[in-house]
């Protein structure tokens, strides 16, 4: 059962504008008045009950000194006042405007009157609610002058009328501003719900685009050695038997790699929060370069490298994990756009001065046919090279070739 079925089955419990709230995600323009709860009804009865229990007081005291006829009228407005206060909740500021003014002439309309005002304190802001308390308050001075008490000072009636509307008006306001705490509670709860499920999928998503982005790298590579070997298969079916069978077992092997590399990064994507597949593999260092290299010579690729760091073990493992994906996604390119040319690649730099890495290739010969997809990888280089603090920039030589230039920082 979820969150939302569980709390739904509480919302007898709420006042019905915070359960409107609730299901709307916040309070919006009024499209009509909400249906009370069953909080709402006990409310309702027992606010109108009081009400007539102050009437009857009220009528019960005065009933001596007035006539039948007096009494009687008494009577119907104290239990029209009384019905009235179902009104409350649609027309509070009317509601207690008229009852105040009833009041005057009806005793028995009192409990209802101080019960209207109560709502108004609820549900309206303090400028109103202090002008119709000042109203009540001078309603019910009047009330001592045109219905006065036998036996009772004016000034003892004037002053428990005006300590009553005073505690309403307080009580009223007191709720009204333990309605906005809890509203104001409620947003921030909800707030922070949506804050955290955003700041979960925004991981998540991160997450993804860098497996992703790994996973491009080392596709792409076995991608293009397959491109590479078949296509030598195609234009050369006379080569020896030997050069078929290495060409051969280099596609199996690429082609065996390949597919485990997607099968990994797919069940990845299926179950981020699962650890395995990508994440338990080795990832490749600066250490492990020479192999990448020996790796694309073995596949008939013409490289040059020019190595001036004679450490490759200490150089950061990140560090060196950029620049592995750098050069392998730059002799890929080379593979692709390129076929045959003599790629070069320089690496260069120390501790405290960075590291620098340059691979460049001369200018084809012959047409080359235009690839899908170019320059993405180029794209999540420059984004991995600038989250490690680097930067890198590629473009056309002045030989018409192709050169990336990468530099990374190399930390003491």
């Amino acid at each position: 059962m979820t969150r939302t079925a569980r709390s739904d089955r509480h919302t007898w419990l709420f006042p019905s504008h915070l359960v409107e709230a609730a299901r709307h995600g916040g309070p919006g323009p009024e499209q009509g008045r909400p249906r009370r709860t069953v909080r709402d009804w006990v409310v309702d009865t027992t606010i109108f009950l009081l009400a007539a229990f102050v009437g009857l007081l009220a009528a019960d005291s005065s009933a001596p000194y007035n006539s039948e006829v007096v009494n009687l009228l008494d009577q119907i407005a104290g239990g029209l006042a009384c019905c009235a206060l179902w009104l409350r909740r649609r027309r509070p500021t009317g509601l207690a405007v008229a009852l105040s003014a009833v009041a005057v002439f009806a005793p028995t309309a009192g409990g209802a009157m101080l019960a209207a005002l109560f709502s108004v304190a609820v549900r309206r802001p303090f400028r109103e609610v202090a002008w119709i308390g000042l109203f009540a308050i001078a309603t019910s001075t009047v009330q001592a002058f045109v219905r006065p008490e036998p036996g009772t000072s004016n000034l003892l009636v004037i002053g428990i009328g005006v300590v009553l509307v005073l505690l309403v008006t307080a009580w009223g306001m007191l709720v009204r501003s333990r309605r906005q705490l809890v509203e104001a509670l409620r947003d921030r709860a909800v707030r922070a719900e949506a804050e955290s499920e955003l700041r979960a999928e925004q991981a998540q998503r991160q997450a993804r685009e860098a497996i992703a982005r790994e996973m491009h790298d080392v596709l792409a590579h076995r991608l293009t050695l397959l491109s590479v070997h078949a296509g030598a298969l195609e234009f050369r079916p006379d080569a020896p038997p030997e050069q078929i069978a290495r060409a051969a077992g280099v596609i199996r092997d690429s082609a065996h790699e390949a597919l485990q590399d997607l099968r990994e990064v797919i069940g990845v994507l299926r179950a981020p929060d699962e650890e395995g597949g990508a994440a338990n593999r080795p990832q490749p260092t600066l250490a492990t370069l020479d192999s990448l290299v020996t790796e694309v010579r073995e596949a008939g690729m013409k490289i040059v490298l020019d190595s001036a760091v004679t450490d490759p073990g200490a150089v950061p493992t990140a560090t060196g994990r950029t620049v592995y994906r750098i050069v392998q996604e730059a002799l890929t390119n080379a593979r692709k756009h390129a076929p045959g040319a003599e790629v070069t690649l320089t690496l260069r730099g120390r501790p405290g001065e960075g590291l620098v890495v340059d691979v460049r290739n001369p200018a084809p010969e012959g047409p080359v046919p235009p690839v899908p997809g170019s320059g993405q990888g180029l794209i999540g280089l420059t984004e991995r090279a600038t989250l490690a603090g680097g930067r890198l920039t590629h473009g056309p030589a002045p030989d018409g070739g192709f050169a990336v230039h990468a530099w990374l920082p190399w930390p003491v």
